[in-house]
């Protein structure tokens, strides 16, 4: 029997393509390391505000949009944890709210988490803000406290070509 080096993974999902895919990786370290699986999803309540500052949304409706997101949060976990992917595997699923790398690092010590694996960038590529303050797996690498994989998108997923370097 394998020695479990990870006995809890965190995987921080937004339901980008490639955080599928750090999903799919973290299911596998799961069952290589026999470890117990948090599944995290983060409503992230800033850019909510910010959708709604730019006029692109009603702020008296602020309530409204976070249940519909949350909403949409339990769908699409739901159809993680029933995934082929994660079958056999123990899966725990939490919604949080607020800056997603703020709670996935909280997370992490909340739940004593020895390793995170995240997507290596999540589905709102191109933001200024990220030129100036970094992506959200820069900081979880950062903040977490505990061993962090990233995960990138898989070359074929990603519009590339492998090549074979000799």
């Amino acid at each position: 029997m394998v020695e479990p080096r990870f006995a809890k993974i965190l995987v921080p999902v937004d339901f980008s393509p490639c955080s599928e895919e750090a999903f799919r990786v973290a299911c596998s370290l799961a069952r290589l390391y026999q470890s117990e699986l948090v599944l995290l999803h983060v409503v992230d309540t800033p850019a909510l505000e910010r959708f709604n500052q730019l006029g692109l949304g009603l702020p008296s409706e602020k309530a409204k949009q976070k249940k519909s997101l949350r909403h949409n949060a339990r769908l699409n976990c739901r159809r993680l944890l029933t995934s082929d992917i994660a079958k056999g595997v123990p899966i725990v699923r939490e919604i949080a709210e607020g800056s997603p790398f703020v709670e996935i690092a909280r997370a992490a010590r909340a739940e004593r988490v020895d390793l995170v694996v995240i997507g290596s960038y999540g589905g709102q590529g191109g933001r200024v803000e990220k030129i100036f303050f970094g992506s959200t797996a820069e900081k979880v690498v950062r903040t977490a406290g505990c061993a962090v994989l990233c995960v990138p998108l898989p070359p074929a997923l990603a519009g590339g070509q492998r090549t074979n370097k000799k």
